[in-house]
């Protein structure tokens, strides 16, 4: 009883996780971006709101300028922040510069700038290291310049006789085209269980296998390491020998034929003897090592 309830438990507290798990895991990720806005943008946004709040009460008050503003017209407007938690509108316009720098970098000086800025950073000490591999990351997820695949093939890679799960991009380079001939097929080989990186390869046509799946059945089968097979491609009956934990099977006996040696050979060298032998060898060492 204890044993089967063990078992269920695990069972539902995994396929629980497995559901509740993604909608965690994107309100964390939100919150997150949402946290680093606030504590390296909004955080400062607040703060120059407030220091043209203080200098506008102070010309209201014809008091002297001081470039940092009156201590105690400070005091005074960080309570009213506190009290009307207006904490939000630094938060608010953090996005909107966000998106006046999106427009300025999107007209042709901004683009001219932002470049010149870029190629001031990629040679910086340091920074130089780090800078590339960031922006790489962002233009992956927020690039609108999306990859766009036609269909999901396979593919014998990375030799013949082991088939791969490919994705087509698009037809090659046009060299390639000229050099070897025009049926040639850019395929993108995912990694498993990362499919957002891979092996990108030219093939020809006759030499892929069009599967009828859809890109995120492809995808999840390569994410889950092939344990999430897409229902049309499912198998209707066990082909494969039953293993258990790398113990071998001993075949069942069968009836010699007529004139056949004691073992069943026919030409009686015991060949057959021989390999029971072996597998009962396998299956001794492996029982030694499960009860040590």
């Amino acid at each position: 009883m204890s044993g089967s309830f063990r078992k269920d438990f695990r069972r539902f507290f995994v396929r629980g996780l497995a559901a509740v798990l993604p909608a965690i895991l994107t309100v964390a990720i939100l919150v997150w971006v949402f946290t680093l806005i606030q504590k390296y943008i909004g955080k400062h946004m607040n703060t120059a709101i407030q220091w043209v709040v203080v200098q506008f009460l102070a010309i209201v008050a014809r008091m002297p300028f001081k470039w940092l503003g009156a201590d105690d017209v400070w005091v005074s407007v960080r309570q009213l922040w506190s009290e009307y938690y207006l904490g939000w509108v630094g938060f608010l316009l953090a996005f909107v510069a966000i998106y006046v720098i999106g427009r300025f970098v999107a007209s042709f000086i901004g683009r001219s700038i932002w470049s010149a800025l870029e190629q001031a950073l990629t040679r910086a000490p340091v920074i130089k290291q780090i800078y590339p591999s960031a922006k790489q990351v962002t233009d992956f997820l927020l690039s609108r310049h999306k990859v766009e695949y036609s269909r999901v093939v396979a593919v014998e890679y990375p030799r013949k006789g082991i088939w791969s799960i490919g994705l087509v991009t698009s037809s090659g380079m046009r060299t390639l085209h000229d050099k070897v001939g025009p049926n040639l097929l850019t395929v993108f080989i995912p990694s498993s269980p990362t499919p957002v990186t891979g092996y990108t390869i030219t093939v020809r046509r006759e030499d892929v296998i069009d599967l009828p799946v859809n890109i995120d059945e492809a995808l999840r089968f390569t994410v889950s390491a092939g344990v999430l097979v897409p229902p049309s491609e499912r198998l209707t009956e066990k082909r494969d020998l039953p293993v258990t934990q790398g113990v071998l099977t001993q075949p069942e006996k069968t009836v010699p034929p007529e004139g056949a040696g004691p073992n069943g050979d026919p030409d009686g060298s015991g060949e057959e003897q021989k390999e029971q032998q072996n597998v009962y060898q396998v299956n001794e060492t492996a029982k030694r090592e499960k009860s040590s």
